[in-house]
């Protein structure tokens, strides 16, 4: 599980620098090749920003691992169905609050497509015959952090197993204005 957890930090970072590179940041011309973000640099600060913030909400949603589902529930003492443990994991990492069902989560945010996922984003998933039933956060590496169902527990998976691929609805980004912060 080490392993595991090293492995997904490193893709947290690469994500980061890979969003702020899609985002169009400038690197200061007077930045020399050791640092090419100057700690005063506008772009600095918010690849400092984007990394944090990845990184808080994917360390965040790994402390859940292993608590038990409950249709409903919203804390890790009585259990967390999906839309309670991502509403817990943006409280708790980034002080956002969300929408109760993941229907309601699947409207906040921006619309982004797979190839474009970063830790932290939220992908949904029609596992109840209906659109948006089910939503987990995205950790990179094709894997995701989600509360499954009753009798499972918070867990990661892959977004490659068979189950998932065909039930995959879409994936949103969420910032801070959007989650009520």
């Amino acid at each position: 599980m080490l392993t595991n957890v090293s492995r997904l930090k490193r893709n947290v970072a690469y994500a980061v620098v890979a969003l702020s590179l899609q985002a169009g940041f400038a690197i200061n011309a007077s930045a020399d090749e050791k640092n090419p973000f100057p700690e005063s640099s506008t772009a600095y600060t918010k690849l400092q920003e984007l990394r944090q913030r990845a990184s808080d909400l994917t360390l965040k949603a790994m402390d859940f691992v292993g608590i038990h589902y409950k249709r409903g529930g919203s804390t890790p003492e009585n259990g967390l169905d999906c839309s309670g443990f991502v509403r817990l994991v943006f409280k708790d990492a980034v002080g956002a609050e969300l929408p109760r069902t993941s229907a309601e989560i699947s409207k906040v945010g921006e619309k982004i497509e797979v190839k474009d996922l970063q830790p932290g984003d939220l992908v949904f998933y029609n596992t109840l015959r209906r659109g948006f039933s089910h939503v987990g956060i995205y950790l990179g590496d094709n894997k995701f952090i989600h509360s499954p169902s009753a009798g499972g527990q918070v867990r990661i998976e892959s977004m490659d197993l068979s189950y998932w691929k065909q039930r995959f609805n879409g994936a949103r980004r969420i910032n801070e204005q959007e989650a009520g912060k």
